[in-house]
């Protein structure tokens, strides 16, 4: 009989679940455990009830049921949650040697996505709190009737946010801000059958964002192709179980370090695909430019970055993934790749490529657990004939919301963001203008948006004037305080001649 999970429900399942480590390791580890255990308990749960629906269809044939056609996954006997329940004693080895034994049964969809927890390190997790762990999950059967891919997948992400919260600065290797990564999904409005590539892709939020756009619009979202590549083991293997824990199962998740060692390669080429999104690293400085100056990819299209900033590498690598004509990506990063010195000569050149199509400012603290500001740079590799030598900027600095010590945008936000992105003839005093680019190569093609856009007086006009640019009010200071120095130095003087001086 189906007894159907709530959603209030399931969310206080799964953080109980996490409750139960506590004290045992750190916050920040508590997903190399949780979400193995989910993932393991849901496969072998569907596992039952697709055997009880063929043997119900077949008349009470065993061998029916067992056959591997009726499974999308299989389950062998010694490795079913069942048998891990009945052991006594070496619990973490009974679920390690479960879920390495359901990977070798299932190598092309499956393999290695258990991560690499220490089940079997008893002074970490005694066999009492892995019994507790495992009698938890217990409690409730996770089949598709008791709970459908869609609110198990939306019960998934809530627990991705709560390690987020709870594990502090390093939550950011997982877990991209949502309203963040819906904005720009609604910027690029994916399409039914289109490829979707996700370089850094954590958690892979990204990814599904794509999906649930087309599911929103109530259009084809299973012709979707996801791809993604993630260079820490445990966030790759979240990434995959939260993809299938979402009904996905036509992706392709990789592990590796995207720069140092592209996987999604075709021969001697990158792959290329319509749609990347990404929410790169910011400015690591453990990576190889000396590799990047004869990179064997062709990914140096505008020079190699400084050793501390790797930012323009990981951008130079999307642009050189897309595919010549429907190309499109949205890329978050820190506000300094528009204007840092460092990077003057690849910014020049990026700028003359035109393939820069929208420089977008957002406010502070939407970066996860950092109060910077972040900025969002769409791409397209070939732009609509009315967008050429143009870049679009937007000054959305001021639209976003703080709760409860958490930023966001709102429905409103991001359609008020999209609605000038998607229509960017139509100018907002003060929030959005279509520059051309001679008038960035006059400003050195720096893409600060200051430059371009200031934000509206309380009387409806652009503060300052629309003649006056940022640099050269910039300079009139400098002007003046040099003229001002000048002028002091010599009072000083005089003084001093009469006397009146130090």
């Amino acid at each position: 009989m189906s007894t159907r999970i709530t959603q209030n429900q399931l969310e206080s399942y799964l953080w109980g679940a996490a409750t139960l480590l506590r004290g045992y390791i750190d916050a920040g580890d508590y997903k190399q455990y949780i979400f193995p255990l989910l993932f393991f308990k849901r496969l072998c749960d569907v596992y039952d009830e697709e055997y009880q629906k063929a043997l119900a269809e077949s008349g009470g044939d065993i061998a029916f049921a067992e056959f591997a056609e009726n499974h999308r996954f299989q389950i062998p006997a010694k490795a079913h949650w069942k048998a891990v329940r009945s052991a006594g004693s070496n619990v973490g080895a009974a679920i390690q040697s479960a879920t390495r034994t359901i990977e070798k049964a299932n190598p092309e969809k499956l393999y290695g996505i258990f991560g690499d927890a220490q089940w079997t390190n008893k002074d970490r997790l005694s066999d009492d709190t892995l019994k507790d762990l495992v009698e938890h999950f217990s409690a409730l059967t996770l089949s598709i009737a008791n709970l459908p891919e869609d609110e198990l997948g939306n019960g998934y992400e809530y627990l991705i946010k709560k390690f987020a919260d709870d594990s502090g600065h390093t939550a950011a290797e997982f877990y991209t801000n949502r309203t963040v990564v819906h904005l720009m999904t609604e910027m690029l409005q994916p399409q039914p059958g289109e490829s979707v590539y996700d370089p850094t892709c954590g958690s892979g939020g990204m990814l599904l964002s794509c999906v649930a756009h087309l599911q929103r619009q109530k259009k084809e979202w299973r012709t979707l192709r996801l791809f993604g590549q993630e260079r820490n083991l445990m966030t790759s293997a979240i990434a995959r179980m939260n993809l299938f824990l979402h009904g996905i199962e036509d992706f392709e998740v990789v592990r590796g370090d995207t720069l140092a060692d592209p996987k999604l390669v075709e021969g001697d080429r990158l792959r290329q695909f319509d749609l990347v999104l990404a929410n790169p690293p910011y400015s690591i400085k453990q990576w190889d430019p000396a590799k990047w100056s004869a990179d064997p990819w062709g990914r140096n299209l505008y020079g190699t970055p400084p050793q501390g900033r790797a930012d323009y590498a990981f951008w130079q690598h999307i642009i050189a993934s897309l595919k010549p004509k429907s190309g499109r990506c949205a890329i978050l990063f820190p506000h300094g790749v528009l204007f840092r010195n460092e990077e003057h000569d690849m910014r020049v050149k990026l700028v003359e490529h035109d393939v820069v199509e929208c420089v977008l400012g957002l406010g502070p603290n939407l970066f996860y657990n950092s109060p910077m500001e972040a900025c969002i740079v769409i791409c397209r590799t070939s732009k609509p004939r009315r967008s050429r030598s143009q870049i679009l900027f937007i000054n959305a600095v001021n639209d976003v919301t703080r709760e409860r010590a958490q930023s966001f945008l709102t429905d409103e936000h991001i359609a008020k963001i999209a609605d000038a992105y998607h229509d960017p003839d139509r100018p907002v005093d003060g929030f959005s203008r279509l520059v051309a680019l001679d008038e960035i190569r006059q400003q050195d093609c720096n893409l600060s948006i200051p430059l371009y856009i200031r934000p509206a007086n309380g009387h409806g006009g652009v503060a300052g004037g629309d003649d006056k640019s940022l640099a050269s009010a910039i300079a009139e200071w400098q002007n003046s305080s040099a003229a001002l120095h000048k002028s002091m130095d010599g009072l000083f003087k005089t003084l001093k001649e009469d006397g009146l001086g130090a």
